[in-house]
């Protein structure tokens, strides 16, 4: 669709994109296409669509995979997709918040699950923590994102974040195309991502409380520019000491910065920790 197109569409509709709600409507068919191929489909896939907004993915969606759900907040964009998408059988359009519904009941009783979405900006790490932690995960989660979000999430121990932690906790990211603003209506005043998250069936490292253990992540974080000790001894309330000397347990120097940490130095920190907390 192209943006005079949605324009004209909008007007009839009486309607304009929504700043507060972060709609920026695809109109490049090219990014499109790389959605399509990161997200795999077949006849035999369920796929959760967020943030629809005017069909144009929901309707390629629905043609490549068995059934879709797209849950769109905007009241005005469902009347819209109702009309537009009338007479597609294996489409199902529910408004609703993302954030308050649990994305494995609106598929069920589809045992797995795919999710594809381009994100609001301002919901991305909010959707993605929410998608993640659910007790029953999509198996892929492909999701157009800022393009400083997505660096943030790919990014490797020396520039690790809360976020990166958080979702390569739980699964495996890949950039699969750098978007330009002009690909979307009206142009976003950044360029964005296209991400592919294949969700592992257990994490990659060993933890007794995934609680804790993010508990401690986000105590290590809080505080980014101060040392490890330190950040965690404020975020814990704990002694500087027994943390510091939880860290040397661990193998790490007390020195360190959260941004340098792997997920396994995360786990090892996490642990000995643990276990000066139950003493």
């Amino acid at each position: 669709m192209k943006a005079h197109e949605i324009k004209e569409l909008l007007a009839r509709y009486g309607a304009r994109p929504s700043k507060g709600l972060g709609q920026h409507f695809l109109i490049d068919e090219n990014v499109l296409e790389h959605i399509l191929a990161a997200a795999e489909l077949s006849a035999n896939d369920t796929v959760l669509e967020i943030g629809p907004g005017l069909g144009v993915l929901t309707r390629a969606l629905a043609a490549h995979a068995g059934r879709v759900v797209a849950v769109e907040l905007d009241a005005r964009m469902v009347a819209i997709l109702r009309e537009r998408l009338a007479g597609i059988d294996n489409l199902e359009i529910v408004q609703g918040d993302i954030l308050q519904l649990n994305p494995a009941a609106l598929v069920d009783p589809a045992p797995r699950y795919k999710v594809v979405a381009n994100l609001p900006y301002y919901i991305t790490s909010a959707v993605l923590r929410h998608l993640l932690e659910a007790p029953r995960k999509a198996d892929l989660i492909v999701v157009t994102v800022q393009w400083e979000v997505a660096q943030r999430i790919l990014a490797q121990p020396g520039d690790m974040s809360l976020l990166a932690v958080s979702v390569q906790f739980y699964g495996e990211p890949a950039l699969v195309m750098r978007v330009p603003a002009g690909a979307f209506w009206p142009p976003p005043q950044v360029d964005s991502a296209v991400l592919k998250i294949r969700v592992y069936e257990e994490p990659p490292v060993a933890v007794s409380d995934v609680r804790w253990f993010f508990q401690v992540v986000r105590a290590g974080f809080s505080q980014r520019r101060k040392q490890l000790k330190n950040a965690l001894a404020a975020g814990l309330h704990r002694d500087r000491d027994e943390v510091a000397n939880a860290l040397r347990a661990a193998g790490i120097d007390p020195r360190r910065r959260a941004e340098t940490l792997s997920l396994e130095e995360w786990a090892a920190v996490a642990q000995a920790l643990d276990v000066r907390r139950e003493t």
